[in-house]
């Protein structure tokens, strides 16, 4: 079984995302929270936690033997240099040095180009910069930019193309299935790719991406 550590557990899509693997009987989530108080509502459904900041050290984090990272942290547009961008770069430096073998990066629609954003300039920037270090840091990655999230149930079908090409919506649901089946070794390696609501399985929407740009 595979240690997954979760950063930005807390967040919405974050248990979502956290409540998926722990169903697995393929990987351990570790939940990676910054309040003490956050611990408990992990500990209290028997799931690992660990306390670590993403303005501060993050190598806590990889105190327990973490086989694969899922980042999945927003400051919902308050900090977005310091965690959606800076915060990333150091989970990113950490797991390097860790060998992780696989790291999920939660982007967003619009971060391949921010320079052409109206709104959310900044944050689309950060995601951006984030994306980029992920991309030169060596690691096997995948980044997923999903369109606006919604609290919709899930479907388990998604729209998924390399740039889409206009704007849509996407389940938070949807989204951490997306995310959680891209934890697999060869699934999307080294792919960035944009989703939104669709037709298409999520598993088979991942599987052809991979044939595609095998």
């Amino acid at each position: 079984m595979e240690n997954i550590l979760i950063a930005g557990a807390h967040g919405t899509t974050g248990k979502k995302i956290v409540n998926l693997l722990n169903q697995s009987s393929q990987y351990n989530p570790i939940a990676m929270v910054r309040k003490e108080e956050q611990v408990d509502y992990f500990k209290s459904q028997g799931i690992d936690t660990v306390l670590a900041d993403l303005e501060k050290d993050v190598s806590p984090a990889f105190d327990n033997s973490i086989d694969k990272v899922l980042f999945a942290a927003g400051s919902g547009g308050k900090k977005v240099v310091e965690v959606d961008q800076e915060g990333a770069k150091k989970l990113v430096d950490a797991a390097k040095n860790n060998g992780i073998k696989k790291f999920v990066m939660l982007s967003s629609l619009g971060a391949e180009n921010p320079e052409e954003a109206t709104e959310l300039k900044e944050y689309l920037q950060a995601k951006h910069n984030a994306d980029e270090y992920l991309k030169s840091s060596g690691l096997n990655y995948t980044i997923v930019r999903p369109g606006s999230l919604t609290n919709d149930s899930l479907t388990n079908h998604i729209t998924l193309e390399k740039s889409l090409g206009k704007q849509g919506e996407i389940s938070r649901n949807d989204v951490a299935m997306t995310l959680t089946t891209c934890l697999t070794d060869n699934l999307a390696s080294n792919q960035t790719f944009e989703i939104i609501n669709g037709d298409t399985l999520i598993n088979e929407a991942l599987d052809n991406l991979s044939v595609t740009h095998a």
